[in-house]
């Protein structure tokens, strides 16, 4: 199975926008898929999820400001940001659900390698 594959980070004004994207093949229309984000010397968080049936949850953190979306016409699932903050700032992760990838395999994520999202002041 093909790995998430990010796509769309970079640096950023506070206040601005990005659109983070996610491919990975049909797995993006038959599983769970998330996005994570890492800060330095930080635990990795789930920030928001998307089920195939379109359902998911987005932590309320972020909420209001971050939205995930299934876009039919690339075949991603994307991240929308806006009014982003230097808190923002880290390493994205795309991730699809692991059962649904490699049923019985250890682990809850099937990981993209990440990107990095800069906010500066």
């Amino acid at each position: 199975q093909p790995q998430p594959v990010e796509s769309g980070g970079g640096s950023v004004q506070a206040g601005g926008s990005l659109t983070l994207f996610c491919e990975a093949g049909d797995i993006i229309n038959r599983c769970e898929m998330a996005w994570h984000r890492q800060a330095l010397r930080k635990q990795r968080e789930l920030l928001s999820t998307l089920k195939p049936d379109g359902t998911g949850v987005t932590v309320d953190s972020v909420k209001g400001r971050f939205r995930i979306f299934r876009d039919n016409t690339r075949n991603t699932v994307n991240l929308m940001m806006t009014d982003l903050k230097p808190e923002d700032s880290a390493m994205y992760y795309c991730a699809a659900d692991l059962q649904c990838v490699y049923p019985g395999a250890s682990g809850a994520w099937w990981w993209g390698r990440g990107m990095q999202v800069t906010v500066s002041p």
